[in-house]
């Protein structure tokens, strides 16, 4: 059963502002999270951080950006909290 996927209005937000190959890479990651859970280890740099959190890089280098999402098991449903620049990342 395919995973819903979310974008809180903040994450949608910032982005738009992102270049548009990190964009493509965070559509991307949200298509493999609906697809397969929000646990994405091939994902460079995936971690998963303390409740029902998870993070990884969209980008290496500098700046590096990542996004970062919850997950509800009960509800089968992730939400995109967080995509930008990893200075301002909330882990």
């Amino acid at each position: 059963m395919p995973w819903k996927v979310f974008i809180r209005r903040r994450a949608e937000k910032q982005a738009l502002q992102l270049p548009r190959p990190v964009l493509a890479a965070l559509y991307e990651l949200m298509v493999s999270i609906r697809e397969a859970g929000p646990v994405r280890g091939e994902w460079p740099n995936y971690s998963k951080l303390p409740g029902n959190r998870h993070h990884c890089h969209l980008k290496k280098g500098r700046p590096t950006y990542v996004a970062v999402w919850t997950e509800n098991k009960d509800t089968i449903t992730v939400e995109i909290v967080y995509a930008g620049t990893h200075e301002k990342a909330p882990y």
